[in-house]
């Protein structure tokens, strides 16, 4: 089957500054796929470039087979967009704000009703629906700007950052809108800073960092491929814990402010040593992908 989206080479400047570095990635159809990095890696940008509102500066980008932005139109006629900051119209009601969206898509009175009925069901808006825009929750508007994205039925629907500042019960509840989404057989692009939440969604990732991508693959396959199983975070006097963990045959130690992680494939000695230890704290738990993110991007703070 044809990927959804085919990148090659894309690259993207801004003046002097080059944002994509010749960009390539693929996304299979039927699937969530997920696009990680640390600001200003470039995330945005290329779901832009893909959809025709900021062509790259070169390269080739296809979506559905077609050519960007040749085709941006027609592409953007069966893509549903859900940009990082809602951007509801505050003058209107929430069926209001959906009914003007609808329109765009040239759906007729009857079909409109129809579909509207059933997005606000989806996200457990039904209730609100003459509810004016500023008396919504976050969650809410979030929910909101969802149910319009779904407006034409898309095919791909692009998430950038859809769940940016929201509680855990509305994360939760988004998270099983976008698995029913899947479910029906269409494909989520999603770009997020929640490790967990890229954990849970996505069937296949890339990380990329400075315009590039650094790897690919499945969040269980890039956890086992580039970090070791189990990893404790020590707290406590430095000296200390700095005495105690060069003494851990094997592992792997990072410092990072006043913690240091101890990266290992088996914590039992040093998990006992640590127990001998009561001016340390320390977390014992399983690595996970926000591992393997700063293994690859680093550290360091990103404007």
């Amino acid at each position: 089957m044809q990927p959804v989206v085919q990148i090659r080479g894309l690259t993207k400047r801004f003046g002097e500054r080059e944002v994509l570095r010749g960009l390539d990635l693929e996304v299979p159809a039927g699937v969530c796929f997920g696009v990680l990095g640390p600001n200003g890696a470039g995330k945005t940008t290329t779901l832009r470039a893909l959809l025709g509102l900021s062509p790259g500066t070169g390269g080739e980008v296809k979506v559905f087979g077609l050519p960007i932005p040749a085709e941006g139109r027609a592409v953007r006629a069966r893509c549903g967009v859900v940009p990082q900051a809602d951007n509801l119209d505050p003058d209107f009601t929430v069926i209001e704000n959906l009914q003007v969206y609808a329109r765009y898509f040239g759906l007729g009175a009857d079909a409109i009703r129809e579909r509207l009925r059933e997005l606000l069901a989806f996200v457990e808006l039904s209730d609100r629906a003459t509810a004016p825009i500023a008396t919504l929750s976050g969650g809410m508007k979030r929910r909101l700007t969802i149910a319009r994205a779904l407006i034409n039925s898309p095919e791909l629907i692009i998430l950038d950052e859809p769940t940016t500042g929201l509680d855990p019960q509305v994360r939760r509840m988004i998270w099983a809108r976008l698995r029913a989404l899947r479910e029906q057989g269409k494909t989520l692009l999603l770009t997020t800073h929640y490790m967990d939440e890229a954990e849970r969604l996505c069937d296949e990732l890339v990380i990329v960092d400075n315009g590039k991508v650094l790897e690919r693959g499945s969040p269980r396959d890039l956890i086992r491929k580039h970090v070791e199983p189990e990893v404790l975070e020590v707290h406590g006097a430095a000296e200390r814990a700095r005495a105690v963990l060069a003494a851990s045959n094997g592992a792997r130690i990072e410092e990072l402010g006043d913690t240091y992680y101890c990266y290992t494939r088996d914590a039992r000695a040093l998990l006992a040593t640590l127990e001998q230890h009561r001016e340390l704290t320390f977390l014992h738990r399983p690595t996970n992908l926000e591992d393997v993110f700063l293994r690859l991007t680093g550290h360091e703070l990103r404007d």
